[in-house]
């Protein structure tokens, strides 16, 4: 993974959505969209790098934040602006999509 792309779980996950904007890949190992999806993951944590949070969380290791965002389909993308959804995708998007939202929520 990415140096760039942080890892998240149950215990740092408020921490890290808190403040500024998140992007948040909530995925699984064994999900074939999600393995598609990575590379675009990473190359947005290296261009967004100062400017917003991009994190990946694996649904199997945080069944706590994945029961409470209603995350039911993988790969489900979440931005988050100063800890509160600002945009929701489920399933795979281009890179355009996904750094569209983010700067919107800039």
């Amino acid at each position: 993974m990415a140096e760039n792309v942080k890892h998240l779980d149950d215990e740092n996950f408020q921490s890290t959505i808190d403040k500024g904007v998140t992007l948040v890949d909530f995925f699984a190992d064994w999900c074939g969209p999600c393995k598609m999806i990575a590379p675009i993951i990473e190359d947005l944590g290296r261009e967004m790098n100062g400017k917003a949070t991009v994190a990946k969380l694996d649904i199997e290791n945080a069944q706590g934040v994945t029961g409470k965002y209603g995350v039911t389909s993988i790969p489900t993308i979440i931005v988050f602006k100063d800890g509160n959804e600002v945009k929701r995708f489920v399933g795979v998007r281009s890179k355009e999509d996904l750094k569209n939202a983010i700067n919107s929520a800039l």
